[in-house]
């Protein structure tokens, strides 16, 4: 099934950058996407930015970069213990885009992250990097060349274990008896796109 997913992305994006081969560089783009979860036991807050170089007006590719800090209180044993702490995440990557009908975008995104989180998926004490590679698409649209808006769901093909996009998995896999089998590596993104020149 991944490897179906990774062929059809890279024939999409393999088919726009061929078209856009025969164009010029169309300006750039910072792109910015932002995290955030509260609640009693802890919470995180994330900012993830990128630079796109325009190729033409269906395709957008470039470096990116990520930081998020994580923080948590937690009762242990009998309840008496508070444990408090955090940690951050950071990296980055690279990105392409291909945008359609001012309306559509396909997308792949690769960053290597240094994440708190062991090989085993737990909070480790040292840190490990972590690659994520996202395959997806969803909702994009230029709003009076102001700035643009995507909405999307992401696939990790990747799925690292020490991944720190994995406690943000939404989407439970289900046995044939209806007991859980953990979650499928899908986020959802929210970014805004501001051109620049």
């Amino acid at each position: 099934m991944k490897k179906v997913i990774f062929l059809l992305f890279v024939t999409t994006l393999s088919t726009q950058i061929a078209r856009a081969q025969s164009t010029t560089f169309d300006g750039s783009e910072v792109g910015v996407d932002l995290a955030f979860s509260a609640s009693t036991n802890g919470g995180s807050a994330g900012l993830g930015l990128k630079y796109g170089l325009n190729l033409g007006e269906y395709f957008i590719f470039g470096p990116s970069a990520r930081y998020e800090f994580m923080w948590w209180k937690n009762y242990v044993g009998s309840g008496q213990e508070l444990v408090t702490g955090n940690r951050s995440v950071y990296g980055g990557g690279v990105f392409g885009h291909a945008r359609f009908f001012n309306a559509l975008f396909a997308g792949v995104e690769f960053e290597m992250l240094r994440s708190p989180y062991n090989k085993n998926g737990f909070l480790g004490i040292e840190k490990t990097w972590a690659p994520t590679l996202f395959l997806g698409g969803g909702f994009s649209m230029e709003f009076n060349e102001s700035f643009r808006f995507n909405a999307g769901i992401m696939y990790d093909v990747i799925n690292a274990t020490n991944s720190p996009f994995r406690r943000s998995y939404f989407i439970q896999k289900k046995t044939t008896d209806g007991t859980s089998a953990g979650f499928l590596p899908i986020i959802y993104r929210f970014a805004f796109f501001f051109p620049i020149s």
